[in-house]
Formats: structure tokens, sequence, C-alpha cells
């Protein structure tokens, strides 16, 4: 492990997508509304990625992409998260329901940004979500399958085809 572009890890690290479902819906549906709702979510994410050890190293409206060097951390964050913004209260009419994806691998970048199959599969793991979950690749499962603790547990959900990946991903949530 070495740090790589401004600070950033590079090496086998562990990545974090999270994204609003039916975010672009909500913001047709009530434009003013969703902007502070927007902002809200923007904070809580950042702190609670931050807050636990990780960085955001993209975004892109609600879509957030965050890198950390403990995978164990990396699903601290995001079970954190989903309790945190399930406890927020959100304007009336605009269900905030985010869905996350984790997965660990090999990953470097050029300034600004990771790229590869390692960033591909986390970004096909996530689309493949709802909102509310937490989805975890095999290889992170693997990692943690004797770390978890909090009563934090893991839910095999079989072998899955991403788009345009040219193997099956086994997922958990």
């Amino acid at each position: 492990m070495h740090n790589g572009w401004m600070g950033f890890p590079s090496g086998i690290v562990t990545l974090l997508f999270t994204d609003i479902e039916g975010g672009i819906g909500l913001w047709e549906a009530d434009p003013k509304a969703m902007a502070e709702v927007s902002a809200r979510h923007s904070r809580i994410v950042c702190e609670q990625i931050e807050g636990a050890g990780g960085q955001v190293y993209k975004t892109a409206g609600e879509a957030f992409r965050a890198v950390f060097v403990d995978p164990g951390a990396a699903l601290a964050s995001a079970v954190a998260l989903q309790r945190a913004l399930g406890a927020e209260r959100w304007p009336p009419g605009l269900p905030v329901r985010v869905r996350m994806a984790l997965h660990t691998g090999v990953c470097v970048g050029p300034e600004g940004d990771y790229f590869g199959p390692v960033v591909n599969r986390a970004a096909r793991l996530l689309a493949v979500g709802h909102g509310g979950q937490v989805l975890v690749s095999g290889a992170m499962h693997e990692l943690l399958a004797n770390r978890l603790s909090g009563g934090v547990g893991l839910r095999d959900l079989s072998e899955h085809r991403l788009q345009d990946l040219g193997r099956a991903e086994r997922v958990s949530r």
C-alpha cells in the first residue's frame, strides 16, 4: 500500500459507492425540497465516510465514490451511513433511499480518479442494488466473514451476472 495521487491510497483498497435510488425522479418531483435533501444527504455521507477513515474521491449529484484502506471500516461506514440516513427526517413525499456497494481489489489511478476492473465491478454491483441495501462483493465477503460484529451479518444472495462483466459475482447484503 502506498499513497497515490493527492494522498489517496493505491494498491489493495475497498471502494464504497453510494447513490440515492430514484434521485432524478425526486429532483423532478420537487426541486426546491430536493436541493435541501441533497445538501443534508451530502453532509451526512461525507461525515460518516470521513469519520470511519475513508476518503470521498468523486461525486456526481447524489452519487458518492469513496476509498478505504480497511475493508472492515468501509463496511462499518456503510452500515452507520444507512442507519444515519434512515433516522433522518426527510420532507414528506421525498423518500431518500440510498443503495450502496462495497468491493475490494487492487486500484491505481491517474490524478483525480481510480479506473479499471475493480471500479467497474463496484459500479455494476451498485446498479443491481435497491435503496436501503448495502451490497457486498464476494471479495469483500471473504475478507469480512470472520470479522463481523455489532449485530452486522452478511446474507449470501448467490451469484449474479453483472452487466458487461465477464464473470459472475457472488453478492451478499
